[in-house]
């Protein structure tokens, strides 16, 4: 999502919206044909993998085939790059400590993982994601990277119950891109659960696609959001929540919020507007 997607007149579009599509086609004549592509082969996805997870299972796999960085979103190296060091940077200024352990929740290819496991002492890393075929990616990564005396955890998923991970065990839990592709089931089920694994001073940090208006999905890959909508669902797994102001002054479209077991500093608590 560009940066300008947090606009006031963006945070009130209906990307589902025939007017919308209609509007977006008129003006970017180009990138009409890459869509109806996307379209159909979503379409054929969806019919072979009726549940989403199978279904962006599918997805992933198609991606990576064609580009790993752009399957977790970068349409370029240097943009892979940038937005790793921009995720990195954001923990670093919110205490991210080499002691800490830290679960990231869709690590993909470890755009901003390989920085994490740089960073966290030995075996302080634990990368999850629902794609075999990103992981491959991910380990790549980590060898190019020469990290492999960190000793990273890199696990396949299957839901986001976390039931395999210990309770009170992360100080750090990172969703970066990935409840912006995620139905409403997928994030209430990790919010039910990701309280167990956080510390009592730990805190669960999750970007989303933000929305002022109707909330929405373009294509079953692409999720749309009220702030108060998500807050209310961590609200209702016994969970603080926070909107995270400072990350929205950062060149990415999307917006974050912070929940965890007790009450955090850095944001705007209990609130469903931003």
């Amino acid at each position: 999502m560009p940066a300008d997607a947090t606009s006031p007149k963006k945070l009130r579009s209906n990307r589902a919206a025939l007017t919308h599509k209609a509007g977006y086609a008129l003006r970017h004549p180009g990138r009409v044909v890459p869509y109806l592509r996307r379209a159909v082969r979503d379409l054929w996805l969806r019919l072979k993998h009726p549940d989403h997870v199978g279904y962006y299972r599918a997805v992933m796999a198609s991606d990576t085939r064609r580009n790993p960085e752009a399957a977790v979103g970068s349409q370029s190296h240097a943009r892979w790059l940038a937005l790793g060091q921009m995720q990195f940077d954001y923990l670093l200024e919110h205490g991210l400590r080499p002691k800490h352990r830290m679960l990231d929740i869709g690590c993909g290819n470890l755009r901003a993982g390989w920085r994490f496991i740089e960073h966290l002492g030995t075996g302080n890393y634990y990368g999850i994601d629902i794609s075999p075929d990103i992981l491959i990616a991910a380990e790549k990564t980590l060898t190019e990277r020469r990290l492999q005396d960190k000793l990273p955890h890199l696990t396949l998923v299957g839901d986001l119950t976390l039931d395999f991970l210990p309770s009170d065990h992360f100080d750090v839990v990172h969703a970066h891109s990935v409840f912006s592709h995620s139905p409403p089931e997928v994030i209430e089920e990790c919010l039910a659960h990701v309280g167990r694994v956080l510390t009592d001073t730990g805190f669960f940090d999750f970007t989303f696609d933000r929305t002022e208006g109707a909330e929405h999905q373009v294509l079953r890959e692409d999720f749309y959001y009220r702030t108060e909508t998500l807050i209310a669902l961590a609200r209702g797994h016994g969970l603080q929540a926070r909107f995270m102001e400072d990350w929205e002054k950062r060149p990415h479209g999307q917006s974050k919020i912070r929940v965890s077991r007790a009450p955090v500093a850095g944001g705007r608590a209990d609130r469903g507007d931003p």
